[in-house]
């Protein structure tokens, strides 16, 4: 089969949310809050897919590129980007700072908590997207749903809290990170139905939209993720639901009615 869905792993965090999606099942009646739905799949192992719900900010973190990631014992860094699908008034992404901090501020900064302060939290809305490279200081906000596109490893340095009674992992984060101003990366428009929202050096992620009819030349050593965002979107006839995540391992043919979109997303060196 061309495509087969993935089966959303649910994880709960103290920042979730008790009310999710009745699509997620069993995770949608819990009464623990839900942050992170992952959809994995061990033959295609190198990206993993999230869905996110936010009621309290997440820590101030970063992650190590795949050098340091590797000198750490762990298979890759993390290099990631977020698609945010629905939010509560003023719903912000933190994401840079305001000015370059040396180590040594970024440090008493985040002892003291003035880091909060000196970040860049970005006002969002429903469609943004943030590219978020290795050594980005970063933290999502409260009230948000998104999807997260990532390097599929777990591997996270706290660098400030709020105070939560968490481990913080100072000076792997700190030599993790490239402390200054946050760049948004351009969207290129291939059409005028189908966007690059990032060519990154890890991955693509590309954005359809309806009316839309293209060919995707996904295979088993070049698989391709599909996140319908919208309705109506269809993959060799099948319907993909809003809030489910698919994976093509091989050719497939895609079909967008009028007002449905999806993401798509595949290795750096693959051709969708």
């Amino acid at each position: 089969m061309a495509i087969r869905q993935l089966q959303g792993q649910a994880v709960e965090k103290v920042w979730g949310q008790t009310a999710i999606p009745a699509i997620y099942g069993e995770a949608a009646r819990s009464e623990e809050p839900i942050g992170e739905v992952w959809f994995a799949d061990e033959a295609a192992a190198s990206l993993l897919v999230k869905r996110l719900f936010t009621s309290e900010k997440l820590s101030i973190q970063v992650h190590p590129n795949d050098e340091q990631a590797r000198a750490s014992g762990h298979v890759r860094g993390k290099e990631e980007a977020w698609y945010v699908l629905s939010v509560e008034p003023g719903a912000t992404i933190g994401a840079g700072f305001t000015h370059d901090l040396s180590p040594e501020q970024l440090r008493a900064a985040a002892l003291d908590g003035s880091i909060e302060e000196l970040m860049v939290w970005h006002p969002v809305k429903p469609d943004d997207f943030f590219y978020v490279p290795a050594g980005t200081v970063h933290a999502i906000g409260a009230g948000l749903s998104l999807l997260e596109i990532q390097q599929n490893v777990d591997l996270t340095y706290r660098l400030y809290d709020y105070g939560r009674p968490r481990p913080l992992h100072l000076d792997d984060g700190i030599a993790a990170s490239v402390a200054g101003p946050f760049a948004h990366h351009p969207i290129r428009a291939v059409g005028p139905s189908r966007e690059v929202l990032i060519e990154a050096p890890k991955f693509v992620i590309e954005r359809l939209r309806g009316p839309y009819d293209h060919h995707i030349a996904a295979s088993s050593s070049i698989p391709v993720w599909l996140m319908p965002i919208a309705s109506v979107c269809m993959a060799d006839g099948t319907e993909l639901v809003p809030g489910t995540v698919w994976l093509a391992d091989a050719a497939v043919d895609v079909i967008l009615e009028a007002g449905g979109a999806m993401l798509i997303a595949y290795g750096r060196d693959a051709q969708a």
